[in-house]
């Protein structure tokens, strides 16, 4: 019997995420924005749950390896590690992708929450994260390089990314709500593609009439836009109003 052929799932769109083996996040959130209007296909690369600076390089040698169990011809690529990004560098993320896809644009959270933060006019932030601060350090240097000041930090101090998948979203919307409170804040940032966000990011962004941006939102609101996507609306908060 003869079959015919389509453009496949998502109407042909399809955009690749590497996801961390220990991330029970970001897929969800992810699933919210692309809800089937694109196929996502996504790759898991090995990751040490305790979360240090050493343990986040370890995942660049096994980045092209995993970048390569993904379909070729893929309109856009997406790395979820903020942290990781930072450590390993975003440019040295993108080379050892595209070792596996040649030409294929790449983003990571760090580098797409610098661009949402632009797009979104903020230059002075409240950063939330579950990290330690070994971590959170090297990640206010990166964004101060880059034009982003944080102003004012809070941290949940933990170091296991398999208990930062079980932070609630009312812990992290507290959290949010008392750092954007600070005097001079612009902007929030809760960091980590493993806390949830999704459910309270609206309702901060009222509560403090301020724009709210996470590593997952900014990291498919870049994917997005990078594979060619219009995804105004997609996702919750100020960004996707854009």
């Amino acid at each position: 019997m003869r079959c015919d052929l389509d453009a496949g799932a998502g109407g042909g769109a399809r955009l690749g995420l590497i996801v961390l083996s220990t991330d029970e996040s970001l897929e969800h959130e992810m699933g919210q924005i692309t809800q089937g209007r694109v196929n996502m296909l996504h790759s898991r690369i090995p990751s040490i749950p305790e979360v240090t600076p050493e343990t986040l390089r370890v995942m660049a040698g096994h980045m092209t390896g995993v970048a390569e169990l993904l379909p070729q011809g893929l309109a856009a690529l997406g790395y979820g590690c903020t942290s990781g990004s930072v450590m390993i560098g975003g440019d040295e993320v993108a080379r050892l992708i595209q070792l596996a896809h040649p030409g294929v644009p790449v983003t990571n959270p760090m580098q797409a929450v610098i661009k949402g933060l632009k797009a979104l006019g903020a230059q002075k932030i409240a950063l939330v994260s579950p990290y330690l601060p070994s971590v959170t350090a090297p990640m206010r240097a990166h964004m101060a390089d880059h034009g982003i000041e944080v102003i004012h930090e809070i941290s949940f101090g933990e170091g296991d990314d398999r208990r930062v998948a079980r932070i609630s979203e009312a812990s992290t919307r507290a959290a949010m709500i008392k750092a954007g409170r600070a005097k001079g804040v612009e902007a929030v940032f809760s960091s980590c593609t493993n806390l949830r966000s999704f459910g309270v990011i609206e309702a901060v962004e009222a509560a403090l009439d301020l724009p709210v941006i996470s590593s997952n939102l900014a990291l498919g609101w870049d994917l997005m836009r990078l594979g060619g996507q219009a995804a105004r609306g997609w996702g919750p908060g100020r960004l996707f109003q854009l």
